[in-house]
């Protein structure tokens, strides 16, 4: 590797966009304490552990939310539907008019009523990772309605299509541990 390659590869917005590659789905976290609930706009949220359930949410230190989610021990990721984009907007900062939001509580904890999919989680331990915290959260509640989900990737918000006549192989099952 030349002097050149190795800078390019630890520049920062090379690394947004090479990060930006990775299609995610769109969620909101949500956390409620003395000042009412409380979101945002995210997509760095994944799985954790099958046993115990837990998942794992990843937050700017700079954004508001974060001294929140520490304060009140708790959270909800709301999975957004493709129809949705406005409410991840709006809880990005970037909505110009409210959007229908209507909240309900799945183990006393907010999440998006209309989403495809939530989950409820009591913080169980933070890590710092460099300017973010990671949250690890022991899920205590979970709510599917299988409604098609909202996609981001390259900046751009994007709706799923699966490929017709495919079957989902059952054989796939990406929580196995060990290959079979």
């Amino acid at each position: 590797m030349n002097h050149d390659d190795k800078q390019a590869a630890l520049d920062p917005q090379l690394f947004r966009r090479v990060m930006g590659r990775f299609a995610t789905g769109v969620t909101v976290i949500t956390t409620e304490g003395e000042g009412g609930v409380r979101g945002m706009t995210a997509n760095a949220f994944m799985s954790g552990s099958l046993s115990p359930m837990l998942c794992l949410i990843s937050v700017a230190k700079k954004a508001k939310l974060h001294d929140a989610l520490i304060a009140t021990g708790h959270f909800g990721v709301s999975m957004l539907a493709q129809d949705q984009e406005a409410i991840s907007k709006h809880f990005a900062g970037q909505g110009a008019a409210d959007p229908d939001i209507l909240f309900e509580h799945l183990a006393s904890v907010p999440v998006l009523a209309h989403a495809v999919a939530a989950v409820a989680a009591v913080t169980e331990a933070r890590h710092e990772c460099g300017d973010h915290t990671l949250f690890i959260g022991r899920v205590v509640g979970l709510r599917d309605n299988e409604r098609q989900p909202l996609v981001y990737s390259g900046g751009r918000y994007a709706t799923l299509h699966m490929k017709p006549g495919a079957p989902v192989d059952p054989s796939i099952d990406f929580w196995e541990l060990e290959p079979q």
